[in-house]
Formats: structure tokens, sequence, C-alpha cells
């Protein structure tokens, strides 16, 4: 469920037709105390907040606060009329996860909801699992079958890329700006050194091997399942 927290009415409905017409289930707060008290009464079924700042009785960077020190983990974005950049750092140093400023295209901030929903899911596991290929995201360890494989802080962002995309070709441009700096050195082979070290971590004797190359094309990470 998203909770809409706005007390301008046309805007309100607005964005809860806008979003169950895309499959969301919404409810609306109309000020701060009722955000707070619905946020509460929601429980697991509170996925996202959109929140607007300026709110009758408590205000909305109050709320905000409120909910972080409480520890309610749910992604919130800030819509609101305030756009200068003290506003954004405020919500964002608030704990907010996203700011909008009104007025937004619906499509931008759809997505920007789905963004915030993704980040819940990834989130709710602390493993990601291909096959017999298994990476703890909290100690930065993997297994291949029963046996552990340490890994070094690149090698382990590098892993969790590739299983995040099982069988999808990855291009070495791609692997280099998600795993390194987008200016770094084009020219540099740092990619496949590492594939190179990562290979050999994760290969055992009587199993497939699990990363192939696509000559001049990328990397891919096969589901050793298949």
């Amino acid at each position: 469920m998203i909770l809409i927290v706005e007390d301008d009415e046309g805007i309100a409905s607005f964005l809860a037709k806008g979003l169950k017409a895309e499959g969301y289930a919404t409810t609306v707060a109309r000020d701060g105390d009722e955000a707070l008290a619905l946020a509460a009464a929601s429980g697991d079924d509170l996925d996202l907040v959109l929140l607007d700042l300026t709110l009758p009785g408590t205000d909305g960077l109050s709320v905000l606060r409120t909910w972080r020190s409480q520890r309610l983990g749910v992604p919130v974005i800030v819509l609101t009329a305030r756009g200068e950049t003290a506003d954004k750092v405020r919500g964002l140093d608030g704990g907010a996860d996203d700011y909008v400023t009104k007025p937004f295209a619906f499509d931008e901030l759809l997505a920007r909801v789905r963004a915030g929903l993704r980040s819940v899911e990834q989130r709710s596991s602390t493993e990601l699992v291909v096959g017999d290929l298994r990476f703890d995201l909290l100690t930065k360890v993997a297994w291949r079958g029963q046996r552990r494989v340490d890994l070094a802080p690149k090698e382990w962002a590098l892993l969790e890329l590739f299983m995040r995309h099982p069988d999808q070709l990855l291009s070495r441009s791609q692997i280099l700006a998600r795993v390194w700096d987008y200016d770094f050195d084009p020219g540099t082979n740092v990619v496949e050194v590492y594939v190179s070290y990562l290979r050999r971590k994760l290969n055992q004797e009587g199993l497939p091997p699990l990363i192939r190359t696509v000559r001049g094309a990328g990397y891919r990470l096969r589901n050793p399942s298949d």
C-alpha cells in the first residue's frame, strides 16, 4: 500500500486515481497527525509514502523525522513546491529517499515509485541465489555448493552485479560503469583481470564453469541449474 500525505484535495485525488489505475493500493492522509496514525495502523502493509512537507498541524519534515526515529524503514518520496537546494537537503537529511518538486510529470513520479519499491524488494533478502551459487549481501561471502568463497571488495561487487542479472549479457562498458567509476580509463583491462579472479574462485572440479565470455560482446553468468 502507498500512503499519500497531501492536504490539497485535488492533488491527493489525482495521485490516488493515477496510482490505482497502475494497480497500486493507496490511502490518503490530509495532515501530519493523520499520517502518523495511518502509518502506525498499517504495519507491514505499508510499502511506500508520498509526503508533502507543507501540512496542517505537524509538518511533513517533523513527520518524516518521527518515522525515522521509530525505525520505519519504508521509502519516503517527498512531494513539495519547495524547490530550493537547502529544502531538498533538509528533506534528504531528515530521512527522505527521494525528492520531487511540484509541478511534476506523473510518468516521472511513477518511475520513482517503482524504483522505491524495487529498493524494498532488494533489502527484503540478504542473500542472492543462482543455482548452486549463493552470495550473502551482509557478510559479502559466497558459497558454491558447500564450499565457502572469500572475495575482495571489487570481486564481490562484480559477483553481485552478475547475480542480479543471471543469463544476461553484460558488456565491458556496463561492468565498468557499475562496478568502477564512469570516468575510469576505458583502455584498462581491469574488467578482464577481475573476471579472471572471480572465475578461479568460483570454478570447482566436476562443476560447470559459471562465467562465460561472449567474444567481442561481454560476459554472462550462466545459471548452473539450466
